[in-house]
C-alpha cells in the first residue's frame, strides 16, 4: 500500500447528499471515449448473511443500508449462475457500500492455503482515525491475521502509511489503514469516527502492462499513484518472505469514490489462476463500475463477457458483467434514459465472446 496525495475534494457530506451524488454517477457525461464514472459498490459472496452482518456491524462499524431477498434470477444470470433465489445485504462505512450476496446453493469455502499472489486475491482498504483503536477491536472479535506482527508502518518513500491486513469470518482479506497527514486523499484528514470509509479494492494481478491496458485504455481510469513496497515490513504485513510489490493505484472519474490498486508481485512469484472460481464460492468479489458508453466498452474486441447479455436489474439501470484479464469480474451499469425494460436488448444480444 503506497499513496501519493491527491486532489482535495469536498469535506464530508450528509448521507443525503451521497445519495444524490450516487444518482448523480449514472446521469449521461459528454465524454468523447467510454469509460468508468464510480466504483459504485464492492461485491463479496458469504455464506451467512447473519453472521456477516454481526461482523461487519459489531467489529467495523458499517451500517446495514437494505437486506433483500431476490427471487428472480437476474443477478445470477448477470454473474454466470443457474437461476436460483440470492439474498444481498447492502452495508456502508463513511459514504462507500459492500455488497454482501448469499446464495441459495453456495459453492466452495474460501482455499484455507490463499496467498497474496494468488489472482483471485481482493481486498477492500478501510480507512482508520486510530489505528491502535481499531486494531484492539479487531483483535477482541477473534479474526484470523494475514499480518505476522499487528500493524505495520511503512517506510517513509511508501508514505509512512500504517497497515493491517486480516481476514473476514468467510476468508475474505480485509485492510486497515491509517494516513499520516499528507498522504492519502486530503478529506480523510477530515473525516469523523474510528473507521471513516473504504479508500480502495486492491487486486492481485499477473502483469502491471496487460492491467493498464485494460483498466486505463479501455475502462478509462487514471493512475493516481505507483511504487514498489518491499523489505521487512512489507514481508511482515503481507505473511509473504521475501515480498516485492509493484503497485499502481488507479482511480475513476469521480474522485471521491473507491479506488482500484493492483498489486504485481515480483516475488513470491504471481500464483495461482482465478479460473474457476465461480460467483457462489466464497473466494468471489467483483466490483461495480457505473460507466458511460456501455455498449462502446461490450464491444471492445479484448473484452471478455461474463453475462450472456446485457441485464435489466431495474427499469433505469442495464448492467453486463465482464471478466479483466486475471479473471477478476466487473459489473458494469450504466442508466437508460428514457427508463425502459427494452433499452438492455439494445446494448448487447450478440453471444459472449
Amino acid at each position: 500500500m503506497m499513496h501519493k496525495p491527491l486532489a482535495p475534494t469536498l469535506a464530508r457530506v450528509t448521507a443525503l447528499y451521497a445519495g444524490l451524488m450516487l444518482a448523480l454517477f449514472y446521469l449521461p457525461a459528454a465524454h468523447a471515449h467510454a469509460g468508468a464514472l464510480a466504483l459504485r459498490t464492492i461485491g463479496l459472496t458469504v455464506f451467512d448473511l447473519d453472521r456477516t452482518e454481526r461482523f461487519y456491524r459489531d467489529t467495523l462499524d458499517l451500517r446495514t443500508v437494505a437486506r433483500r431477498h431476490l427471487k428472480d434470477s437476474s443477478l445470477n444470470a448477470l454473474l454466470g449462475l443457474p437461476a436460483g433465489p440470492v439474498e444481498v445485504l447492502t452495508m456502508q462505512v463513511g459514504d462507500q457500500q459492500v455488497e454482501f450476496t448469499q446464495f441459495a446453493r453456495p459453492g466452495r469455502p474460501y482455499p484455507a492455503d490463499s496467498q497474496s499472489p494468488d489472482l483471485w486475491f481482493q481486498h477492500f482498504a478501510i480507512v482508520v482515525s486510530d489505528m491502535d483503536a481499531a486494531y484492539t477491536r479487531i483483535r477482541a472479535a477473534g479474526v484470523q491475521p494475514i499480518s505476522l506482527s499487528g500493524p505495520e508502518t511503512l517506510p517513509e518513500r511508501n508514505g509512512g502509511v500504517r497497515a493491517f491486513k486480516f481476514r473476514d469470518p468467510d476468508g475474505h482479506p480485509l485492510e486497515l489503514l491509517w494516513f499520516p497527514p499528507g498522504q492519502g486523499r486530503a478529506f480523510w484528514q477530515r473525516r469523523a469516527g474510528l473507521f471513516l470509509g473504504i479508500d480502495h479494492s486492491a487486486i492481485a494481478i499477473a502483469s502491471t502492462e496487460k492491467s493498464l491496458a485494460f483498466y486505463q485504455g479501455l475502462l478509462g481510469l487514471h493512475t493516481a499513484y505507483t511504487g514498489t513496497n518491499e523489505g521487512e515490513t512489507q514481508e511482515r504485513l503481507d505473511g509473504a518472505a521475501g515480498a516485492v510489490v509493484r503497485i499502481t493505484g488507479l482511480q475513476a472519474a469521480a474522485p471521491q469514490g473507491p479506488g482500484i490498486e493492483f498489486l504485481k508481485y515480483e516475488r513470491p512469484a504471481t500464483g495461482r489462476p482465478a479460473a474457476g472460481i465461480s460467483a457462489d464460492d466464497a473466494a468471489h468479489g467483483h466490483l461495480t463500475l457505473v460507466v458511460d458508453g456501455l455498449q462502446e466498452i461490450l464491444a471492445a474486441p479484448e473484452v471478455q463477457r461474463l453475462s450472456a447479455g446485457a441485464i435489466p436489474l431495474s427499469r433505469e439501470v442495464c448492467s453486463a458483467s465482464i471478466v479483466d484479464p486475471d479473471g477478476h469480474v466487473l459489473v458494469l451499469e450504466e442508466k437508460t434514459l428514457p427508463p425502459s425494460l427494452s433499452a438492455c436488448g439494445m446494448v448487447m444480444n450478440a453471444e459472449p465472446r
